[in-house]
């Protein structure tokens, strides 16, 4: 059993697309694990505001129709931040998607969420490390049947729970503690959650894409101010310029 010093929640979304910056949730499913083993769960359609394309529908199923009359993430988004405080948060490729995600719907609510402090366990994280494959394929492998209903955001999320418990008896070496667990993993060294930015072997914020990777941010914003400007207007989240301005106010403060 996964000993646990504070609740995790496992999360997992449907939304209308994978673009971190320009896609919304229609569907979101947590599971609460407390330290005594009990679960909480918490399922919710959100009506994303825009229309939900064919082809994300045929994935998961969630319709225009079915998520006219629902809240909006603006509307439930304070029900959403309670179910998650003070708890770690865990998922399937959780790290690189569902998180992200959640956040900019966060920034655009204008709710302020600090998951700074929270330990994040990805199970795709841990599948691709030890046995590199899917979630339906993850679920065949350790748990030895087969995932009926796959794209059901509750069905993906307790999925991957039952995936996690099994990979806790087949690898000792994991432990049975968030902390274990990433001490054998790793955890990652977040700036902004699209990953943009990086950190360098001196612990300097980098650029992670484009013409200027591997460059200090900071470095690049005091020799092309304009190139702040860009990114701004740019297509990216939220949360990537939010961390820009965050580091640039912090070099101009340092040269003041």
């Amino acid at each position: 059993m996964l000993q646990l010093k504070r609740p995790i929640v496992f999360i997992d979304l449907e939304t209308t697309g994978i673009s971190l910056s320009a896609d919304r949730i229609v569907e979101i499913a947590m599971v609460k694990i407390m330290p005594d083993g009990s679960r909480l769960v918490k399922r919710k359609l959100i009506n994303p505001e825009m229309s939900i394309p064919k082809e994300s529908s045929d994935i998961h199923g969630i319709t225009d129709e079915m998520v006219k009359d629902a809240p909006s993430f603006k509307q439930s988004g304070n029900e959403i931040k309670m179910f998650i405080e003070n708890c770690d948060l865990g998922g399937y490729n959780s790290n690189r998607f569902d998180i992200p995600i959640l956040m900019e719907e966060f920034l655009r609510a204008g709710m302020d969420v600090d998951l700074s402090t929270r330990k994040m366990i990805d199970v795709q994280h841990i599948f691709y490390t030890m046995e590199p494959r899917t979630l339906t394929a993850a679920y065949k492998f350790f748990c030895e049947k087969e995932l009926e209903g796959a794209h059901s955001a509750e069905t993906d999320v307790n999925a991957t729970i039952d995936v996690l418990m099994a990979q806790l008896k087949r690898y000792e070496k994991l432990g049975d503690s968030v902390d274990s667990i990433l001490g054998v993993i790793g955890e990652d060294k977040i700036i902004d959650y699209a990953r943009r930015f990086s950190f360098n072997d001196s612990g300097r914020e980098v650029f992670n894409f484009g013409k200027h990777k591997g460059r200090a941010v900071a470095d690049v914003l005091k020799a092309e101010p304009q190139y702040y400007d860009w990114m701004m207007r740019g297509d990216f989240p939220l949360h990537t310029k939010q961390k820009l301005t965050e580091i640039l106010n912090r070099s101009l403060l340092k040269n003041n």
